[in-house]
């Protein structure tokens, strides 16, 4: 990986207390994003269009709450590598047998590798509908891109996350405008944001793959990584800092991830939902807002679109490595990992699927790879013996427990309904 230690002499500074003011805060801030790309992927692109059309604002106490046990899931995630200095792939390995530890990297090559197909799709999608550039000509500029982004590692961790966040940044501005444009009904929104509700069997089956498409395995594989080497406490009370630190990182990624989500609802409710249109395809959704709030919006639509699946596109590109070497202690090069992962999406389009369903589909794969990665973690991070003194207390354990059971529960419900109905 190519997360390695920040300079010792800052991180010291910082947890000696030498660096005063909002800079102390600055060592710490960015693995959270790098972690929060994840959320933003086209999968939540498809899904939240489709329910801020068909139900208008009622969905969107479901992003929040998605939202609140995405700060959970990960904030175990990071405390995991600060207290351990390993991964949670790593902590499976030596916690599991050889048996169970394969089967869980197969498994989570086969999320990593449905979540590259969205993120693929997605990005090529986007170059379609921006240039009306053919998919399979689309798809070859993305792995242009995508080894471009790769390419930001080679000088460093830090001009990795910069980059990143600065793409992440680029979505926020673009939902942003096309926010303002909409103009929604601000009442609406508070009252789909507090009022936990459904209207039948087909809004809890969209509400729960909003759940899937926010609830990411690979970014919780990751974001141990991400912390796990990053900056070292040399004892038990700067450990505790850090984490408090990277809380703070969390925060504000989660909440910055979770704005866009809603974002993507209320314009499609604001837009759509309010001329009684249901939009189920991102070329109908860019089209629409082209017809709608003019020919800007639809282009910050798909320019949101593309950087949003280039940069999670590189992000399962790491989770993919992070899996391989906790696992199975294997590792193959990024550059060639990228390659083979991009096979199956540039095979689906080439095949002619139309590619919103192929993101769909791949939020469905994704329900699978949930439980093997929230068990563990909550399972090791409520046991003192690994987590020390950041173990959790028991009404995180509690919560953490509560939150597979919901995550396990709807997705098991949507792999039923997806199956059998």
């Amino acid at each position: 990986m190519v997360y390695k230690k920040i300079t010792k002499t800052t991180a010291e500074a910082v947890l000696d207390g030498d660096v005063k003011g909002w800079r102390h805060i600055l060592p710490f801030l960015g693995p959270a994003f790098i972690a929060a790309v994840a959320y933003i992927d086209p999968g939540n692109f498809a899904t939240n269009i489709t329910a801020g059309s068909q139900y208008g604002y009622l969905l969107l106490w479901v992003i929040a709450f998605s939202n609140l046990m995405a700060v959970l899931i990960q904030s175990l995630s990071a405390k995991l590598g600060i207290a351990t200095g390993k991964n949670l792939p790593e902590i499976s390995r030596e916690n599991f047998s050889k048996k169970t530890s394969i089967f869980l990297w197969i498994q989570a090559e086969v999320v990593i590798i449905a979540t590259d197909l969205a993120e693929f799709i997605g990005a090529a999608l986007g170059l379609y509908l921006l240039f009306n550039i053919p998919m399979l000509p689309a798809a070859f500029i993305t792995t242009v891109g995508s080894f471009a982004i790769l390419e930001l590692q080679r000088r460093g961790f830090r001009a990795f996350e910069a980059g990143i966040s600065g793409m992440v940044l680029i979505v926020v501005l673009a939902f942003a405008f096309q926010t303002f444009l909409a103009q929604p009904d601000w009442g609406g929104v508070a009252m789909g944001v507090l009022t936990p509700q459904f209207e039948g069997i087909d809004s809890l089956l969209l509400a729960t793959g909003i759940l899937g498409a926010t609830v990411m395995p690979h970014a919780i594989y990751l974001h141990s990584s991400l912390t796990q080497s990053r900056i070292v406490g040399r004892n038990e009370s700067e450990k505790r800092r850090i984490f408090r630190f990277e809380f703070i990182d969390i925060m504000v990624a989660m909440i910055i991830a979770g704005a866009i989500n809603m974002s993507m609802l209320i314009i499609a409710a604001a837009v759509f939902h309010t001329q009684g249109l249901v939009v189920e395809d991102l070329d109908v959704a860019f089209n629409g807002l082209r017809d709608a709030l003019g020919p800007l919006a639809a282009i910050s639509f798909g320019l949101g679109l593309l950087i949003a699946g280039l940069a999670s596109s590189s992000v399962g590109t790491l989770a993919g490595d992070v899996v391989m070497q906790g696992f199975i202690r294997r590792r193959i090069p990024l550059y060639l990992r990228r390659a083979i992962t991009m096979i199956p999406p540039l095979a689906i389009i080439a095949s002619g699927v139309n590619a919103t369903h192929a993101l769909v589909l791949s939020q469905v794969i994704l329900s699978f790879g949930i439980a093997f990665a929230l068990v563990p973690l909550v399972m090791f991070t409520s046991k003192r013996e690994i987590m020390g003194s950041l173990v959790n207390h028991k009404i995180t354990s509690f919560l953490g427990w509560i939150v597979v059971a919901i995550v396990v529960s709807l997705n098991i419900y949507l792999l039923w309904q997806t199956i059998f109905a």
